[in-house]
């Protein structure tokens, strides 16, 4: 494992259009998601970063989706050199931490590139016309160190659902490298 920071990208930026198989092979393209604020977080199965808080974020995800915010996920970790990053496990992730988003597979890791997203867990959370708001990390716990609640994350996404900009001082995620092939 390779401790790893978020690229800090600029606010404001736009949101790179995808297009991506979810494990079961059905597509879910950015554009689903016009007009809406959405959460694009990179994760993976198996890293531990992800795994700390990978209960809290589904219960996060469900609650913010009930207040209109869309929320996706995709795994980029070249998952022939790491096996639990496969589709199949995949699935089987989801359905244990019961998330109830897309959770998509990054096969070439274009999208990953096009986003520069850098670690798992590396969150990104657009405003309805798709900039960039919030880039940074779900709270301050780490494996091994507190509780997670997302308190970060839920702060922006709080802003930015009563129609205001997220505080600019944010904190990078840090986690597990992306496995790039």
């Amino acid at each position: 494992m390779s401790l790893t920071p978020s690229n800090m990208i600029d606010l404001g930026s736009p949101m790179p259009e995808f297009r991506l198989p979810d494990p079961e092979g059905n597509e879910i393209s950015s554009e689903q998601y016009g007009g809406h604020p959405l959460l694009v977080a990179f994760i993976c199965n198996h890293c531990p970063f992800v795994q700390h808080i990978a209960d809290s974020f589904a219960d996060f995800a469900n609650e913010y989706i009930e207040k209109g915010m869309m929320v996706i996920a995709i795994n980029s970790n070249d998952f022939h050199a790491q096996p639990d990053d496969s589709p199949e496990r995949m699935r089987k992730e989801a359905i244990a931490h019961g998330y109830s988003f897309p959770y998509l597979v990054d096969e070439s890791q274009e999208v990953a590139r096009a986003f520069e997203a850098a670690c798992t867990p590396d969150f990104f959370l657009f405003d309805s016309e798709h900039k960039l708001a919030y880039r940074g990390q779900f709270d301050d716990t780490r494996p091994g160190k507190g509780t997670p609640t997302g308190k970060d994350l839920r702060a922006a996404a709080d802003a930015l659902l009563a129609g205001k900009q997220p505080d600019a001082n944010q904190k990078p995620s840090m986690g597990c490298n992306i496995k790039w092939k």
